[in-house]
């Protein structure tokens, strides 16, 4: 399966959904915004499988090496979903990657890391989600260690009271917008299109009525169940 009724939902409304099926992160991966197209006022909006790629320090020589890049071992319409070094300050993913992203028709890349050749980006039209942005390239910092195994996504200030991290695993659904970026578990994914379908309808009747003058409180009492 290459596309999902997921992607008629935005992130907000997924997260909502999710929240309500007991995730406590909401499937947030905390802390990354989009990048290209454009920063602000994009209708710009993703959703396909995870192709997933686990970065480790260079000199990390234990870890295993690749024997293909991973951009050409990608499945057309999968999102590309890289997880760098929290402490890496270098960028993962630069222009010739999208170029050859693009070739391989992935849907974006989201990267829980930074990125660089943003214009190149913007140019060639590719989405990208990331966490920001450096003008150091992978060599010598980072390389791939790994694809198709389960990334461990957690926000980016660890401590007993963070926010919960989220494992991505391959084929997960990964949906991204203006507002941010969600995963959604493959086993959930019609449970969640169900709660997400029925919450827009709430959230309609909502808006509605704060529109013609009801107030919020009421509205949400009404329509939500909420005092």
């Amino acid at each position: 399966m290459t596309t999902s009724n997921l992607a008629q939902f935005s992130t907000c409304e997924i997260s909502d959904a999710l929240i309500k099926l007991s995730l406590p992160h909401g499937g947030l991966l905390p802390d990354i915004h989009i990048i290209s197209p454009a920063l602000s006022g994009s209708a710009t909006r993703i959703c396909g499988s995870a192709y997933t790629v686990q970065m480790v320090l260079t000199p990390n020589i234990s870890a295993p090496k690749l024997s293909a890049h991973f951009v050409d071992t990608m499945p057309a319409h999968s999102v590309v979903v890289i997880d760098a070094p929290p402490e890496a300050v270098n960028a993962v993913w630069g222009g010739l990657m999208t170029a050859g992203a693009q070739a391989r028709l992935a849907s974006g890349v989201v990267i829980s890391g930074r990125c660089r050749d943003i214009a190149e980006h913007r140019q060639l039209g590719f989405p990208v989600f990331a966490r920001g942005h450096s003008t150091l390239g992978q060599s010598p910092f980072t390389r791939p260690s790994a694809i198709n195994v389960p990334l461990v996504i957690a926000a980016p200030s660890p401590g007993a009271d963070s926010f919960p991290a989220v494992t991505v695993h391959p084929g997960d659904w990964i949906v991204a917008d203006e507002d941010g970026v969600v995963c959604v578990p493959k086993d959930l994914e019609s449970r969640v299109i169900e709660l997400a379908i029925r919450g827009r309808e709430i959230d309609d009747r909502c808006m509605q009525d704060i529109k013609a003058g009801k107030g919020v409180q009421a509205s949400f009492r009404l329509h939500r169940g909420k005092p």
